[in-house]
């Protein structure tokens, strides 16, 4: 009986702690909801204190930017001081901003390292601890019931921490908000402060204004006066002294008095000494650039005559160059025959062409007593004169030769230039087909001659110039193609000597 009455005692006392317990659990339950539910309007209202204070730093970098402009360079010195002690001010409150908002994301953290906390630790430790109260009401077990009362203990200090650390969060969150609504004071406290100085800035604007259109008003009036000075026409300077110590009412009546007597002579030009001394100062400008231009012309005129005379002397020298080595190549061309440039000239004291050759000295000294510098303008071509008999008498101009002679002659002025200005190499097509045996020969060995220093390429169908050569190619006309092969000096002359024969 003993036993009996001890294990109901026990049984009574396991129910009495485990009421204890269970009350204590509600309590807990409908603190946590109690948190929760104050959390949420908290959480809230510091996502609408983030939002206002996003608005109002943008409004402040608005306000900012206003401020940075260039009315600073229109306000006075006492205004400039004014504004610059207001952006220390506001340099202050934005680090004191920044400040808090660094201390609002550090509480943000804490918020959600507690509601983590709660989550994942408590809540789960309270499920447990249900759990193992029902385990408890099962077995009734005293050792079980001891561990549960610790534990409670235990979520019950932890819920207390909770709750501290809940309401440190609320202080923080009203100070962050008392301090917003101070930055919010100051802000309107500037935007007072701007739109005072924004009203002294147009007022200021429009007293400027004022001020401009007077002294338009005042400049318009002086240039009036002056214009009415300029036409009294120029005063001497003993005037300005002996009129400086009248009265007004004086100078008023010496005035009436000198219009009555000016009206006397209004038939008198006032500005003829003016205009003299203006037409005067025109005519010096005009005679100084009247001596420029003339030294400009004569500069222009000597540079005019040094390129002219100069041109005179490369044409002379060309020609004689080119006359002396034609009439060389020629004696070669033609053993005993003669041959002369003219240089053709235009119409001179009435006749109808003058003749310059060899003996070219005379017509030059005569046409340098004409003039100091002779013109190239006189020359109007060159002619040649040839005698294939080397008599004088029976020099013939070119359109009294013959095909031949002709060719021969035009030969002789190539090998002439050729030899005044050389070019790296010649082409030549049938140059010998209406020149004769002699002549052929005498061409083939003036091009050996001048191939020492040129490179001379011909065509023929003529034995002679094969003679000179160095190489050959002959040219084949096969299927409508042509073809060219390197050949001997024998294969060339049966080639040619077969056209002969055939020809």
């Amino acid at each position: 009986m003993n036993q009996m009455q001890q294990i109901e005692t026990q049984q009574r006392k396991f129910k009495a702690s485990r009421d204890s317990i269970l009350s204590e659990m509600k309590m807990l339950k409908e603190k946590r909801q109690q948190s929760e539910k104050t959390f949420m309007p908290k959480q809230r209202s510091l996502q609408s204190l983030e939002a206002s204070l996003h608005a109002m730093e943008s409004t402040r970098e608005s306000l900012k930017a206003e401020l940075g402009t260039d009315l600073l360079s229109q306000l006075s010195l006492e205004d400039q001081k004014r504004v610059d002690a207001l952006n220390d001010e506001i340099r202050q409150l934005q680090q004191e901003n920044r400040q808090l908002l660094n201390e609002r994301i550090k509480l943000e953290g804490i918020i959600t390292r507690v509601e983590t906390y709660l989550n994942e630790n408590l809540r789960k430790r309270l499920d447990q601890v249900e759990q193992e109260l029902n385990e408890l009401r099962e077995t009734e077990g005293g050792t079980v019931l001891t561990a549960t009362t610790s534990e409670l203990e235990a979520i019950n200090k932890r819920v207390k921490d909770t709750m501290a650390r809940s309401e440190d969060l609320d202080n923080s969150i009203d100070k962050t908000e008392a301090g917003i609504k101070e930055l919010q004071k100051s802000m309107e406290r500037w935007k007072n402060m701007e739109k005072e100085h924004m009203d002294a800035i147009n007022h200021d604007t429009k007293e400027l204004e004022k001020m401009t259109n007077r002294q338009g008003m005042l400049l318009k009036k002086k240039e009036e006066c002056m214009k009415k000075i300029r036409e009294l026409g120029s005063l001497p300077q003993e005037a300005f002294e002996k009129y400086q110590t009248l009265s007004l009412k004086q100078l008023f009546r010496k005035l009436e008095q000198c219009n009555t007597e000016l009206k006397k002579y209004s038939h008198v030009n006032k500005k003829a000494l003016d205009q003299f001394v203006n037409f005067s100062e025109q005519k010096e400008k005009l005679i100084k650039r009247q001596e420029e231009l003339d030294r400009g012309y004569k500069s222009i005129m000597e540079l005019m005559n040094v390129l002219e005379l100069r041109k005179y002397e490369a044409i002379q020298l060309t020609f004689k160059q080119v006359s002396k080595n034609f009439s060389e190549v020629f004696q070669k061309l033609v053993p005993g025959g003669k041959a002369t440039l003219v240089m053709k000239k235009g119409d001179v004291e009435g006749s109808q062409s003058q003749d310059e050759g060899e003996g070219s000295g005379e017509s030059e000294k005569g046409s340098g007593s004409q003039s100091s510098v002779p013109s190239v303008d006189q020359f109007t071509g060159v002619g040649i004169r040839v005698s294939f008999t080397g008599k004088q008498g029976e020099m013939r101009e070119m359109q009294q030769l013959s095909g031949g002679q002709k060719s021969l002659v035009a030969l002789a002025l190539i090998f002439a230039i050729q030899k005044c200005d050389p070019a790296p190499f010649y082409l030549f097509d049938e140059i010998d087909q209406a020149l004769d045996a002699q002549h052929r020969k005498a061409v083939s060995d003036m091009i050996m001659e001048l191939a020492v220093h040129a490179q001379f390429i011909t065509t023929t169908f003529r034995p002679e110039l094969l003679e000179s050569a160095d190489k050959f190619y002959g040219v084949k006309f096969r299927n409508k193609v042509s073809h060219i092969d390197v050949i001997t000096a024998e294969m060339a002359k049966d080639f040619v000597e077969d056209d002969t024969t055939h020809g």
